[in-house]
């Protein structure tokens, strides 16, 4: 599996708005078909059971509507992924994270034993915190009560937005976590890699303004010999006491933080010179930046498709050699299931507040779409993917396209481009449209009119996926090897 975060504080964002953005990728050699659809209340299990873990839990009698990617094929569970409740809360869950042998060995994760149950995990997060949370703080004090009492089998992170806040979650061990405030004026990058790279454990055992943690966590580091530091501190580096930096890094992880930086910051001396400090299989890429101008839509979608354009490692590139463009993991890859970009507007009523942007398949071929979530249906376009292929769902038409595009990459990439400029902009102003329709209505009709607002969307989306895929289709035909010049019409 593997994922990549990018998280933007509210004074680095174009409009104020917090924004929190994942690519969800599915493990090598399968694919993961995703759909968008919204959960009412009374669709919320009240009795939940895992399928990896097999572990049943009592949910809360009160759940919110909220909305989440899940599975189209839940043979593996619910996989929610993303999404944002009717209090304006967002949740992505989870980036797939490292640790090392020390960590694991101190607090095992708890993993299905036959018979006996395991922890909650990715499966799980989003199903058993978004309804209940009415804050990102609320949302890492949720999942961390959750994960001290069940445990988890695996290393995650887990981002919590609201119009205010970010914060960043991570799971250290079986049923130790710790969460950092994401500072307002600042990004920040994670590849699948323990991320958080400085950590006050006297803010988190206190007053929990930037830091919160599982309540041992000092004695569990003391206990265990965690600290690294030649001068213990109560500021710890969470990427000593509980990260990884192994040769897998530094081809699989390292080099996505460093390219997303490195495009977001492009005059730091990190990057440019004939010495720059920061490679990519350097340890010591920052958890977070001020960028250079506040970031767009358009910015975090083009970090989440970044193949090190520009660089020898570029696999579409001539640039280097044949190894060099395919020594390091891309950001954009081909096993992206979807991407949510979950923007949380402060300038907007709080019935029109939440946009979820979505993009399904391969990003450097896709589009993203803003959908409003205060709403109770979703356009078919986007829900309706099951496992069977056809292009009646946004997902597989992607997914084609993108199979198409890649192996012609120099002749379909400029009607990619083209596509991705014209559905940006219609998106746009899909958003600006809606929020003058609704800006005088009240109550149902206000969720009324955002539905209808991303039903016309989704069919503006369809007819130009459509116009894309046929355009893509001609240049893959004129490139197949049996062509010959000769006609004989």
């Amino acid at each position: 599996m593997g994922c990549t975060t990018i998280l933007v504080g509210k004074d680095a964002s174009y409009d104020g708005s917090t924004l929190v953005a994942r690519n969800e990728d599915s493990a090598n050699g399968e694919w993961n078909p995703k759909r968008v659809t919204v959960v009412r209340p009374e669709d919320q299990p009240r009795h939940y059971t895992s399928v990896i873990g097999h572990l049943t839990i009592d949910l809360p009698n009160d759940p919110m509507r909220y909305t989440a990617t899940p599975n189209a094929v839940d043979t593996e569970g619910i996989w929610g992924a993303a999404g944002i409740n009717a209090a304006n809360v967002a949740m992505s869950a989870t980036e797939t994270l490292t640790t090392n042998q020390r960590v694991r060995g101190a607090d095992p994760f708890v993993e299905r034993q036959g018979d006996q149950p395991g922890g909650i995990g990715e499966e799980d997060f989003l199903t058993l915190v978004l309804p209940y949370i009415r804050s990102a703080r609320e949302g890492v004090l949720r999942l961390g009560a959750l994960l001290e009492r069940y445990g988890t089998y695996e290393m995650n992170g887990v981002a919590f937005s609201d119009v205010d806040e970010i914060w960043w979650l991570e799971t250290v061990g079986g049923h130790h976590w710790i969460a950092r405030r994401v500072p307002d004026d600042r990004y920040v990058t994670m590849p699948n890699q323990l991320g958080i790279d400085s950590f006050d454990l006297d803010d988190a055992e206190g007053a929990g303004r930037e830091y919160l943690a599982s309540a041992d966590l000092r004695s569990f580091i003391n206990e265990h010999h965690l600290d690294l530091a030649l001068a213990p501190s109560s500021v710890i580096n969470p990427r000593e006491v509980f990260g990884s930096h192994t040769d897998s890094d530094h081809v699989y992880n390292t080099p996505r933080a460093w390219d997303m930086q490195r495009r977001l910051n492009p005059s730091s001396a990190d990057f440019t010179g004939t010495a720059p400090r920061l490679s990519p299989t350097s340890d010591d890429i920052p958890w977070s930046r001020i960028p250079e101008r506040k970031l767009t839509i358009e910015d975090v979608k083009d970090v989440l498709s970044a193949h090190y354009q520009g660089t020898g490692y570029d696999p579409y590139s001539p640039l280097g050699t044949e190894a060099q463009r395919h020594l390091y993991r891309p950001i954009g890859i081909n096993r992206h299931s979807q991407l949510s970009v979950l923007q949380i507007r402060p300038y907007r009523p709080e019935a029109s507040r939440a946009i979820q942007w979505v993009a399904f398949a391969s990003n450097p071929f896709n589009t993203l779409v803003p959908l409003f979530t205060n709403v109770e249906t979703v356009p078919g376009y986007l829900e309706s993917t099951t496992g069977r292929v056809t292009t009646d769902t946004l997902y597989w038409s992607s997914r084609i396209i993108a199979a198409l595009a890649d192996a012609h990459f120099a002749d379909a990439i400029p009607e990619v481009e083209r596509y991705q400029e014209k559905t940006g902009a219609i998106g746009h102003f899909a958003v600006a449209r809606a929020d003058d329709q609704v800006s005088a209505l009240e109550g149902s009709a206000v969720s009324e009119a955002l539905a209808t607002a991303n039903e016309r969307l989704a069919e503006q989306i369809r007819t130009e996926t459509d116009a894309l895929l046929s355009a893509v289709l001609v240049v893959a035909s004129n490139g197949m090897h049996n062509r010959f010049s000769r006609s004989d019409n």
